[in-house]
């Protein structure tokens, strides 16, 4: 591990802190042995509701359940040690109330043990996320381009262009006023970014919304390169995961075909 990490467990106040401070990394975790690989560098790590697309081949998030987001988060907390987790809430689960809000997302955080919640919505989620807070649950808020309102948005498109500026900035500064600990900006114009990292007190955590943010985000699977044609703007891959993947399955194939695996060397002799 880093010796420059922190070793103790990171916690809701420690990434509050960080606003305007060394940027905040974060990358989705859905499973044991990548929280493991996540936690040795990362200040949070996000069981996203993007689970749904990444690991069950969902065509969005609409489908993911509140128990999927349980296993997952139990599964994650299992190999994390620093690194704070925030879970998703899944669509349905929170929007009704702030009543459902609390018993879901107490749920959420006493069967998994992560830190915090994590909701989609501005200022109508403002009154949800304040009754949360009030009842001790950090949440984090998320802005902009919310995937589990793609039916009402028409498509993943990026928000907050032009006139539409205010309506994201206002929902920014609703999540902040409502007592979220930090919210995450996800396609949106970077000067809209800059502008609203500025204006709210806590920490901004971008995705799609450039450099200026607090921190960045991105799905893990994306940025190592899991899937091979999937690239969006947004992302840079930092390795080709799929092809190596490929390339890997494709000799073990063929050895077994060939019969070369397995070797002597991957076999046992009688017992003497």
């Amino acid at each position: 591990m880093s010796t420059n990490l922190p070793e103790k467990s990171l916690t809701v106040s420690d990434i509050r802190g960080r606003k305007g401070g060394v940027p905040l990394v974060c990358l989705t975790a859905y499973t044991t042995p990548t929280a493991r690989l996540v936690d040795q560098h990362c200040d949070v790590t996000l069981v996203g509701d993007s689970l749904g697309m990444v690991l069950h081949g969902l065509p969005s998030t609409l489908g993911v359940t509140l128990e999927m987001m349980v296993l997952h988060g139990q599964a994650v907390m299992r190999g994390l040690s620093r690194s704070l987790c925030v879970i998703d809430l899944p669509f349905g689960t929170y929007e009704e109330s702030p009543a459902q809000a609390f018993r879901n997302a107490s749920r959420l955080l006493a069967e998994t043990g992560a830190a915090a919640v994590k909701l989609e919505g501005g200022v109508q989620m403002a009154e949800t996320i304040a009754f949360l807070v009030a009842r001790g649950i950090p949440v984090m808020g998320h802005i902009g381009l919310t995937p589990q309102a793609v039916n009402v948005l028409s498509g993943y498109k990026v928000q907050g262009k032009g006139a539409d500026a205010q309506r994201i900035l206002t929902d920014a500064q609703a999540v902040s006023d409502a007592g979220a600990f930090a919210v995450v900006l996800e396609k949106i114009p970077q000067a809209l970014a800059l502008e609203i990292t500025k204006a709210i007190a806590i920490p901004t955590i971008g995705i799609g919304a450039g450099p200026a943010c607090d921190g960045q985000i991105l799905v893990v699977d994306d940025m190592l390169g899991a899937f091979a044609d999937f690239r969006p703007k947004f992302v840079k891959r930092y390795a080709e995961l799929s092809k190596q993947a490929s390339q890997a399955i494709e000799q073990y194939a063929a050895e077994v075909r060939s019969g070369e695996f397995p070797a002597q060397a991957h076999s046992f002799g009688q017992s003497v």
